[in-house]
Formats: C-alpha cells, sequence, structure tokens
C-alpha cells in the first residue's frame, strides 16, 4: 500500500543524529562564537535553548564571510512538513544582521527583504551563505542564501542594517538591567 510511511522513534532518532551531524561546517571554515560578539540575550533564533524551534552553528569561510548551518525543527512548520516563512526571515533577519556585527559594524535591521523560492522541508540542516555588499556611512547593505547543502535555494535576502552607537547600546543595556 502506498502512503505515509511509519517509522519507529528509534528510526526518527538515527534520522535526527544523522541529520544534526551536518552543522558541523566545512573541515576549512573556522568556527565562529556568536555569543561572544554579541551577547546570549541577542539572539533569538540560535539562542532557542529548547532544540525544538532551531539549532544552529557558525563559521567563517575562507573569504571570511559569516556563514551559518541552520536545523528547522518541528515548531518552525507552516505548511504541512515545511517551515513557516517567518521562521525563515528571522533566521535571515539574525544572520544577516550578525554579518554586519562581525566586520565590526553594531547594527539593527532596518529593513529586510525576503524571496522565497522553494518549500524548505524541516527538520533537515540548511546553509546560510552570507556577503556584505556595502557601508555607506550608517548604512550596511548585506546580502544572504538560504540553501540545502547540495546547493537548492529556498531563500534570498537582502538586509539594510544601520549602525547603532555605543551610546544607544549602553542606554539600551541600562533600560534592561534598571
Amino acid at each position: 500500500m502506498g502512503g505515509v510511511p511509519i517509522f519507529s522513534k528509534a528510526q526518527l532518532m538515527r534520522t535526527k543524529e544523522n541529520t544534526l551531524l551536518h552543522l558541523d561546517g566545512d573541515p576549512n571554515w573556522e568556527a565562529f562564537d556568536a555569543p561572544a560578539l554579541v551577547g546570549e540575550t541577542l539572539r533569538f533564533v540560535s539562542g532557542d535553548k529548547t532544540g525544538n524551534r532551531f539549532k544552529m552553528k557558525y563559521f567563517r569561510d575562507q573569504e571570511q564571510n559569516l556563514v551559518a548551518r541552520v536545523w528547522f525543527g518541528p515548531v518552525t512548520e507552516g505548511p504541512p512538513e515545511h517551515a513557516h516563512g517567518g521562521s525563515i526571515a528571522a533566521v535571515l533577519d539574525e544572520v544577516l544582521g550578525l554579518t554586519a556585527w562581525a566586520a565590526g559594524h553594531p547594527v539593527v535591521v532596518g529593513n529586510l527583504n525576503v524571496s522565497f523560492r522553494q518549500l524548505l522541508p524541516i527538520q533537515i540542516v540548511v546553509q546560510v551563505t552570507t556577503r556584505l555588499i556595502s557601508v555607506k556611512g550608517r548604512k550596511i547593505m548585506i546580502h544572504g542564501e538560504v540553501s540545502s547543502l547540495d546547493g537548492i535555494v529556498y531563500a534570498t535576502g537582502e538586509a539594510l542594517c544601520i549602525k547603532i552607537s555605543t551610546e544607544n547600546l549602553k542606554t539600551a543595556e541600562n533600560r534592561v538591567e534598571g
């Protein structure tokens, strides 16, 4: 009979473990410590402690561009068995913003444009590649692409980031602490 295959819990766990092995980057990449750069609390996506939403690892490739490997968990589901567009946009927001921070520019994302190319299946690892396009005064343009590890493009993004002063950061920190 056709239909949906039924897997045992053990089979699903083995599949998940094998998939999560793909979070490790290319051997030529350097691991990147995002929490050391922006702190634990500034990471809405990769700071997920439940492990049901996202699992992420950051790297710098040979050209020093920021690359993220991301697993979309079951609670990111929108259309059946596929990631919700908002979860993809949230990943692009974090990764593109961190790209600017990693280049020495403390920013907030002022505008994020996302083009969805194909439905992204949940519970797989994808790669987000980034490229800093330009820095003009306080404006920083960054492009990114969400793709499968074998090159299927699921979404592209373009972020216009706005530099923020260290004074503004300290004011915000004081509001949180105070």
